[in-house]
């Protein structure tokens, strides 16, 4: 059988063209049979407050505490996982080993970073989960994708430290997550070379996708129109908005240019909306989405807040003005959970009869259990999605304090991936959890 790529060069199309109609399952070609799995982390900082996120009850019957009543519309889709650990000891603070050791489940470097009042460290000690997950799709022809998995920010520093990096393609292998949508656009869609004067992609490919449409189903040519007005929504924004226009990437930023933390509530849907475009594009099965960074002090201001955000999680317990602004700032943060469920739930998966949410499984978590204890013990862990995984859904879980690695165990083999350990093995004993 010849391959996807190989029909379409003999079709004539081209490279610039592929982004457009590699996912469309009427070509009948590459990556077809199976319902496409996809995996998504999103990571929100700073802890939560327990009383208001975690249920009271197990089971089905759970009600939903105020931080997560913005998800209420997906609770048959929710499934908390109260008591699982960060459980990594070694150098570092507990921000520092909460983000770094949050993905990959192992201990930090030592290092010459030094954080709070523990030791100095450097960077983690092995791949992150997402990667591991990543890496093993790429290894098949059924699997493989164009980038395998996509890294996105909102409003993450530009400075690589153990703070600000929880993606590790390897030991010592930090990943900086793309953080302007724009330099995301043009790593989807092509290279953007001068954004005043930019040429519509879809002007280059329009022969290309007119011979396409002539051999695919009525469903992928909708399909197909709705990924063309998503590229052209997105060109009219770059060309003619200057209010919208963003800053470069903070690394390449020139002394004094400010930051976009005023524009965060824009950013994270621009993110969000390309991130479920280049899905449902098959360009990626994998991706992570990072908000900010461990010991972030954005400033919330459109929720009212001109308070740090970190400074707020370090107020105690009794102050209630502080406490009821942190749960405001984690409402605002399941808000964005529930349009990225939303989009995926509206998005028809191509080449099913279901959606984008029937077949992803997103997993919502955060670097520290609680901020103004710095705690590593019941950090937030929200799988969220489609029960296609074998977990079931719609339902709230209490363990008694099992290390994060198992967790990743039952993810990884829910994608397909039949691994034992994962990250330090003596985390391991026990194996996979059961969710079902």
């Amino acid at each position: 059988m010849k391959s996807r790529r190989q029909f379409l060069s003999e079709l004539g199309i081209s490279a610039a063209a592929l982004p457009f109609v590699a996912g469309l399952p009427s070509l009948g070609y590459a990556n077809q049979g199976a319902s496409k799995k996809r995996l998504i982390f999103v990571c929100t900082p700073n802890g939560t407050i327990p009383k208001d996120f975690w249920p009271d009850a197990a089971g089905s019957e759970f009600e939903l505490k105020r931080i997560m009543e913005p998800l209420a519309a997906f609770k048959d889709r929710l499934l908390p996982i109260h008591g699982v650990d960060n459980k990594v000891r070694g150098d570092g603070d507990n921000h520092m080993r909460g983000m770094s050791c949050l993905l990959t489940a192992i201990e930090l470097f030592p290092g010459n970073i030094q954080g709070g009042s523990h030791t100095p460290a450097g960077w983690a000690s092995g791949i992150s989960i997402d990667q591991e997950i990543k890496n093993h799709l790429q290894k098949s022809e059924a699997t493989r994708t164009r980038f395998g998995s996509l890294e996105i920010g909102v409003e993450v520093p530009g400075q690589a430290d153990p703070w600000t990096r929880w993606v590790y393609s390897g030991p010592n292998k930090p990943v900086a997550p793309i953080n302007d949508p724009y330099q995301l656009f043009s790593k989807l869609y092509g290279q953007v070379e001068d954004k005043d004067t930019l040429k519509s992609i879809l002007d280059d490919v329009r022969e290309d996708l007119k011979r396409v449409r002539s051999r695919v189903s009525n469903e992928d040519r909708h399909l197909l129109e709705e990924h063309a007005e998503f590229v052209r929504a997105m060109e009219k924004e770059l060309n003619n908005d200057e209010k919208k226009k963003l800053v470069v990437p903070a690394p390449e930023l020139a002394p004094g240019v400010r930051t976009d933390n005023d524009n965060i509530p824009e950013l994270s849907r621009m993110q969000i909306d390309l991130m479920v475009n280049a899905l449902v594009n098959d360009m990626n099965r994998v991706a992570t989405l990072q908000y900010t960074k461990s010991v972030g002090q954005a400033r919330m201001r459109w929720l009212g807040i001109d308070d740090g955000h970190h400074g707020l999680s370090h107020e105690p317990d009794s102050n209630e003005e502080a406490q009821e602004k942190l749960v405001k700032i984690n409402q605002w943060f399941a808000g964005e959970l529930a349009y990225l469920m939303q989009k995926l739930k509206d998005t028809p998966d191509p080449g099913t009869s279901g959606n984008m949410l029937d077949n992803t499984l997103i997993v919502w978590t955060n670097e520290l259990g609680k901020g103004n204890s710095h705690t590593l013990n019941d950090t937030p862990f929200v799988l969220m999605g489609g029960d296609g995984f074998g977990f079931k859904m719609g339902q709230s879980l209490k363990q008694n304090s099992i290390a994060h690695n198992r967790l990743y165990l039952s993810i990884a083999n829910a994608m397909g991936h039949e691994i034992e350990t994962f990250g330090k093995k003596e985390l391991c004993d026990g194996g996979a959890l059961a969710l079902s």
